[in-house]
């Protein structure tokens, strides 16, 4: 049977056109399935209020191609002009308008206006987006509740990182690059420690990055939980190019221009290497086939930190920047739980090192 979905939007802008932003609420029952925000840039009201909308049908329609659903808006103009009763005479509301209507069958949507103070809820989101100025984009909200009503099994990944290296007590620049160094005997007995930890996990598949110390570590694992390795370069270290091997120090002296750069923006690409952003959309790519491939299953990923950090980052949906505020651990366990049907993500844990003390 079809779902049904009580939706209200809002959106507002500080000065008409101005910075705006949209939030909107979604509905099932008495439970509040999700809300959703977001920071637009420099527009109109009637922009922001036609982006909730937007915004709204884009995840009824993921959960339920088929869901009927009640728009409730007050908004006259966006409620006047959807249902057919008023011309839409601006460029940008015809295309947003357009978008909605491709969004989910229109014969499935009914539009109601209402008061703006039964419309408060997607009001304060419309705020929060100005607020946060898009600083998170999306939250997700109750959907243990919503996925204690699916009997669905969540994909679990748990994400580890390899033992120390001889790089890594110097915090030295360590990527993908020909350097490759091995495990230190501190780090042995860390992945030591990592595996007897993995076995009350009970994992069912095990992945590695081909790089020497994700080898080195993932082969302890193995021996531990009685898994093939299964090494996918998909999971490979951030390329740090020239700075590969050097420490913070070195490369503020030699490339203090570059190193500025790099640190002012998830977008630059260090001399010869990867920027941040594209190892995001590396490991993002990554997730979905792992989840694609194994839905239900129980995973361990053994890996590197900058790749870590950006799983843990798509998770919770923060902007790129915020890599540079997450640090993982050596042989520590970050855990992502995703639902396969939608692919809706959650961290469970990052930087689980109880197992090394």
């Amino acid at each position: 049977m079809a779902r049904h979905f009580v939706m209200t939007a809002d959106g507002g802008s500080r000065g008409n056109p101005g910075p705006a932003g949209y939030g909107a609420v979604l509905h099932e029952g008495n439970i509040v399935v999700a809300e959703l925000y977001d920071f637009i840039g420099v527009a109109t009201n009637n922009v922001a209020e036609y982006s909730g909308l937007v915004a709204g049908l884009t995840a009824i329609h993921q959960l339920d191609p088929e869901a009927t659903v009640d728009v409730r808006m007050d908004s006259k103009l966006v409620v006047e002009q959807m249902s057919g009763r008023w011309q839409i005479k601006h460029a940008d509301m015809r295309a947003l308008a357009k978008e909605a209507r491709s969004l989910h069958s229109p014969d499935l949507v009914t539009y109601t206006w209402i008061p703006r103070e039964e419309n408060a809820h997607a009001d304060r989101l419309a705020n929060r987006a100005l607020d946060e100025r898009g600083g998170k984009k999306t939250q997700q909200i109750n959907f243990l509740t919503e996925r204690l009503r699916m009997p669905e099994v969540p994909t679990m990944i748990h994400f580890v990182r390899h033992g120390e290296t001889i790089l890594t007590p110097d915090r030295k620049f360590s990527g993908s690059g020909k350097l490759n160094p091995p495990l230190t005997a501190e780090g042995q007995e860390q992945a030591e420690a990592l595996a007897n930890e993995l076995v009350k996990l009970n994992p069912e598949i095990l992945i590695a990055s081909p790089l020497r110390r994700t080898k080195e570590t993932a082969e302890i694992i193995a021996a531990k939980v009685n898994l093939p390795i299964i090494f996918d370069e998909a999971w490979y270290e951030c390329g740090f190019g020239l700075w590969d091997g050097m420490s913070i120090d070195e490369v503020i002296n030699a490339y203090p221009a570059e190193y500025s750069a790099w640190l002012s923006s998830s977008a630059y690409v260090p001399p010869e290497g990867e920027s941040y952003d594209a190892l995001g959309w590396r490991v993002d790519e990554a997730i979905d086939k792992l989840v694609a491939k194994y839905p239900g299953k129980r995973i361990v990923v053994v890996s590197h930190n900058g790749v870590i950090k950006q799983a843990v980052r798509l998770a919770v949906g923060s902007s790129p920047e915020s890599i540079f505020h997450i640090d993982v651990s050596p042989c520590s366990i970050s855990t992502i739980s995703i639902w396969p049907s939608d692919g809706l993500r959650a961290v469970r844990s990052a930087n689980e090192r109880g197992h090394l003390r």
